[in-house]
């Protein structure tokens, strides 16, 4: 009889390593948003971080959020704030509501990605479009099939 491990693979068993995408940061692109994500089963574990080609500093740890969805009212989904940085506490908390709300199951976002370096400075706009992007992002590959979701 096996039991589950780590992110839900059998002892013994390593489970596969999860996926690592950077595409470019809207309105900037020489900045990347370099996210890896994986999907643990009953869980999606996701960071997202920013880097220009030319940086060579190390971006702060930033915010780390579960949230899980509200299977009685779906609009109200639940999340707290693990670790927080002030300049990121939102834009993640939206992000794993988003994602929690529309994958159906909890999710722990890792943020500390910057958008100061976006063509505007960073203003709203350029956010919602990053956030649109990271969501677009994570949805096509956990629908593609090409996260591990630890059973190999």
């Amino acid at each position: 009889m096996t039991t589950a491990g780590v992110n839900g693979a059998a002892d013994g068993e390593l489970s596969a390593e999860p996926i690592e995408v950077a595409f470019p940061l809207p309105r900037a692109p020489q900045t990347n948003i370099y996210l890896q994500l994986r999907d643990n089963g009953p869980n999606i574990l996701l960071f997202l971080t920013t880097a220009s080609t030319d940086s060579v500093a190390t971006p702060p740890l930033g915010t780390f959020v579960y949230a899980m969805p509200n299977r009685v009212n779906p609009s109200g989904t639940f999340s707290t704030p693990l670790f927080t940085q002030t300049s990121t506490i939102d834009f993640t908390t939206r992000l794993a509501k988003v994602l929690a709300r529309k994958l159906g199951k909890p999710v722990y976002v890792g943020n500390s990605m910057s958008f100061a370096n976006a063509g505007m400075g960073g203003t709203v706009e350029e956010e919602m479009e990053g956030f649109k992007q990271v969501v677009e992002v994570v949805v096509k590959l956990l629908n593609e099939g090409k996260v591990s979701d630890g059973t190999n």
